[in-house]
């Protein structure tokens, strides 16, 4: 089992930075990739970042050139710099490990608390 841990959120003002960390405890080895997800109210769940076990990285369209996911040598803690931030950026923040599956980044552990980040205009 893999217990996710997200922190680092919080309010900002547009154009403002901050950085996410998820660390991941448990049974993390199966796992050889990490992503970053938000939620918005009323919206679905998307994938904003992934890497992968061979450090490929994918981004949202709506975060290229603003986000940088990178994460620790032991592959057991994710992170998330963001930069640029805009109000449409508000949403809670979740990481989770996996798998690809061809080009897409597929969630396997069960979710986090997440951590809230609000951009204010």
């Amino acid at each position: 089992q893999v217990r996710l841990r997200e922190s680092g959120g919080g309010f900002v003002q547009t154009g403002g930075s901050l950085r996410l960390s998820c660390a991941a405890s448990g049974t993390t080895s199966v796992f050889n990739s990490m992503g970053w997800y938000r939620q918005a109210p009323g919206k679905q769940r998307e994938l904003v970042a992934s890497i992968s076990g061979t450090d490929r990285i994918d981004y949202a369209d709506s975060v290229v050139g603003r986000f940088t996911i990178s994460r620790d040598n032991a592959k057991t803690t994710v992170y998330l710099q963001m930069n640029s931030l805009k109000p449409e950026d508000t949403a809670v923040y979740y990481c989770n490990v996996g798998t690809y599956s061809g080009a897409t980044f597929l969630p396997l552990a069960n979710w986090g608390q997440g951590t809230q980040v609000t951009v204010s205009s």
